[in-house]
């Protein structure tokens, strides 16, 4: 067997966990593909023969190749909010902007963590790479450090720094986040499953709903008074629900929408007791750049984010 098939059969070995580390990275199952196939072609043109990690190697390699993109991603401040027609959240319009199957998206955003890809999006590219490759793949503060041009110690002040923007920073009672976690899940599924009168048991009778204007869209923002009008209201954006999972929002239990994992809105729940009493839908752009997001436990582990297996 030569050199170039033995590469290649390593290559292969390595192919999914690399996939991995890239679609964590980037949040996009297209870019993932692309990054991973880059570094395929650094590897083949390289040659590894004095290589004695090569997964290490390649690991670094495509790290650095999501690094890159990271930084170009803000130095172009793509935003992703500002940029998609209203109509994008059912996933007609996020196909071509991070994949190019909405569907295969939902599933992998699922199978990481639809919440997880939101939060990560607020990191600086250098707190998402130490974060995602300490905290999700176990590697290491001495071997992220040169990766990402930094001390080990200032690699773990990144990652330090990551995951308390993932936690989301509440200062609810467990207990609290339980109780407004159960109204909240009841609530998607009451969406999901179409069931209108589940959906007005759960809500206040004189529960308020006030909308960003972005979200219809409409010239001035939206509010809605009472169960009934506010379900209906629900019931309007179903088409959205396959694109929502629970998050911290502001410190409390709420629900993000990010079709193909890009965030597109966020709502923001009241809850008294079991039953809702007030929603804020936020997707003015700026608004949602203004609203803490946080990974509710559970992910991991229950102290919130943990090591995933590659």
């Amino acid at each position: 067997m030569d050199d170039s098939t033995l590469l290649a059969e390593r290559f292969e070995q390595e192919r999914s966990r690399l996939r991995a580390v890239a679609y964590r990275m980037l949040g996009s199952s297209s870019e993932a593909d692309d990054a991973v196939q880059e570094a395929w072609l650094r590897a083949s043109r390289a040659g590894t023969d004095d290589v004695e990690n090569l997964p290490a190697w390649l690991t670094t390699v495509v790290t650095r190749i999501c690094l890159n993109l990271l930084r170009t991603r803000a130095a172009r401040r793509e935003e992703p909010l500002e940029a998609r027609p209203p109509e994008a959240d059912t996933g007609g319009g996020d196909g071509a902007a991070r994949g190019t199957d909405p569907e295969q998206e939902a599933v992998l955003a699922e199978s990481v963590g639809l919440a997880l890809l939101v939060v990560l999006d607020t990191l600086t590219p250098t707190e998402r790479v130490a974060f995602v490759l300490h905290d999700l793949f176990a590697m290491p503060f001495d071997e992220i450090g040169p990766v990402i041009e930094r001390s080990p110690a200032a690699a773990r002040q990144l990652a330090s720094r990551a995951r308390r923007r993932v936690k989301g920073g509440t200062t609810a009672s467990e207990s609290d986040l339980v109780r407004q976690r159960r109204v909240v899940e009841a609530f998607l599924a009451a969406s999901r499953g179409g069931d209108f009168q589940a959906l007005v048991a759960l809500l206040d009778p004189d529960v308020v709903l006030r909308a960003d204007r972005q979200v219809v869209p409409t010239p001035e923002p939206i509010v809605l008074h009472g169960s009934q009008h506010v379900a209906e209201g629900a019931f309007a954006a179903a088409a959205r629900v396959p694109f929502s999972t629970p998050a911290l929002v502001n410190g409390s239990v709420g629900l993000v929408m990010a079709p193909g994992g890009w965030l597109f809105l966020a709502l923001a729940f009241t809850v008294s007791g079991d039953r809702i009493t007030a929603m804020d839908v936020i997707a003015d752009p700026e608004r949602l750049r203004a609203t803490r997001l946080g990974v509710l436990d559970g992910f991991g582990g229950p102290d919130g984010p943990g090591v995933l297996d590659g």
